[in-house]
């Protein structure tokens, strides 16, 4: 089997499917795309071969591509991924911009509630390099995954503890920060999306609560732990910015407002707590 043969198993011409063929290949081969595009006619070992038919399967079964490549683009950052982290999303550059756009000090604290693969904290850290910035996880695995993204990108002011939600802060009962931001699970656990989702894990995306329990206890509890005029951005579901919104403004918070995505739905909501 060539290069152009491999492409053409599976999807029509120009099909994002053909895209992640090329992907694949593009792992498997270690050849840009580009590359492969113009050696169509070079032959595969066995050994390529198979690696490449069962990473069809695996797509064909459900499973995310980055979990195949190990690695997924996000903002300027190339991030390790593995089945213990959530696939980071474009969407979610939302929330880095939100942040970013944000009148913050020199020198601002900010936490990364739930970091997942590094994402949200990473990008920060690279755009911000005098930020002192924390991510938090509650699963060791995955909160190892992102110290290493962090050390790939050299990342290192960039510190990181296991807990969950606010609990991982108990290590410094005296923390205050500027921004809590966060990109917690909001799905709720009947909602028909969970079944394009289900090789991804159900603790980063299924909350109680219609998918409004994480959201609502950090909103609440983040009144402990900011500083004066601190902020809390967080990505949410396209119909909860409403609910969203009223849990900001029911514990106090002001300059509340919301944030679209790239397709124009509520993702990104975001309130300041303002102190006399």
């Amino acid at each position: 089997m060539n290069i152009k043969e491999a492409v053409a198993l599976r999807g029509e011409v120009d099909s994002y499917e053909r895209q992640e063929n090329l992907w694949i290949l593009e792992h498997i081969l270690q050849r840009s795309v580009l590359e492969l595009k113009l050696l169509g006619e070079f032959e595969l070992t066995a050994k390529q071969q198979q690696d490449y038919v069962q990473a069809l399967e695996r797509i064909g079964a459900g499973e995310p591509l980055a979990y195949i490549t190990g690695s997924q683009p996000f903002w300027s950052l190339d991030l390790i991924v593995t089945p213990d982290t959530l696939v980071p999303r474009p969407d979610t550059e939302v929330l880095v911009e939100s942040v970013l756009q944000l009148d913050l000090a020199q020198y601002a604290k900010v936490v990364d509630l739930g970091t997942g693969t590094g994402a949200v904290a990473l990008s920060l850290a690279s755009e911000r390099p005098s930020w002192q910035i924390l991510a938090t996880d509650i699963y060791e695995p995955t909160l190892a995954v992102a110290q290493r993204n962090a050390n790939k990108h050299g990342l290192k002011q960039v510190k990181f503890a296991c807990g969950v939600w606010y609990d991982a802060l108990a290590i410094d009962d005296q923390a205050q920060f500027d921004v809590i931001v966060s990109n917690p699970p909001y799905i709720d656990r009947v909602d028909p999306h969970m079944q394009s989702l289900r090789a991804e894990p159900e603790r980063a995306l299924v909350a109680d609560l219609q998918g409004m329990a994480d959201l609502q206890l950090i909103i609440q509890q983040a009144v402990y732990w900011l500083k004066p005029q601190g902020w809390v951005v967080l990505e949410h579901g396209y119909d909860q910015g409403q609910a969203v919104r009223t849990l900001f403004e029911q514990t106090g918070f002001k300059k509340v407002k919301t944030i679209q995505d790239y397709a124009g739905k509520d993702r990104v909501s975001l309130g300041q707590l303002i102190t006399d």
